[in-house]
C-alpha cells in the first residue's frame, strides 16, 4: 500500500543538512488523526527531543478538528513518537553531541497509521545556503539547455 504525503518541511533541507533519516509512529488523540488526514499540520517550528528514554515532538501544529466540538486537542501539545527503544539510545548520544538536532521532515501515512520521517541534522551556514543555490541554479540552467538543443 501506497504512503499518502500530508505534509512537508521544505525550510528543514533548506536550514539543515540531513544526515540520517528515521521513521517513527505518531501517539494521537481522536480528532487529530481526522485532522491530520485534513492535511491541517504546520511543521515549521517544530523538532523532536529525548525526554526521560522518549522521544517527543515539539512545536508541531495541529489544528483542532471542525467537527471536533468538546473532544478536540491542544494544538500545540508536544506528542510522543513511537520509536524502538535501541534507537532511541543511539539518537540520545547522538543529539548530545554538539550542533545535532531532530527536525521532523515529513508527515505521512502509511498502511493507514500516522508516520513522522525525523532528520538528524546539523544546521547550515549563510555561506553552505548560497552554495546550495548556486549549484541548483547551474543544475537547471543546465538541464534547460539540454532540453533546448533536444528542440532542435
Amino acid at each position: 500500500m501506497a504512503e499518502k504525503n500530508v505534509a512537508q518541511n521544505r525550510r528543514a533541507r533548506r536550514d539543515y543538512h540531513v544526515l540520517e533519516r528515521f521513521e517513527a509512529g505518531i501517539e494521537l488523540r481522536g480528532t487529530e488523526v481526522k485532522s491530520l488526514r485534513a492535511g491541517n499540520i504546520t511543521l515549521k517550528d517544530s523538532y523532536a527531543d529525548i525526554e526521560d528514554g522518549e522521544v517527543y515532538l515539539i512545536g508541531t501544529h495541529i489544528n483542532p478538528y471542525e467537527q471536533g466540538n468538546i473532544y478536540n486537542h491542544d494544538p500545540e501539545r508536544k506528542r510522543r513518537l513511537l520509536m524502538h527503544k535501541r534507537e532511541t539510545l543511539r539518537l540520545g548520544a547522538q543529539i548530545a553531541e554538539k550542533g545535532f538536532t531532530l527536525i521532523p521532515l515529513r508527515v505521512y501515512f502509511k498502511r493507514g497509521r500516522a508516520k513522522v520521517e525525523l532528520g538528524l541534522c546539523r544546521g547550515k551556514h549563510a555561506v553552505d545556503k548560497r552554495v546550495a543555490i548556486r549549484e541548483r541554479d547551474i543544475q537547471r540552467d543546465t538541464e534547460r539547455a539540454l532540453r533546448d538543443a533536444k528542440r532542435r
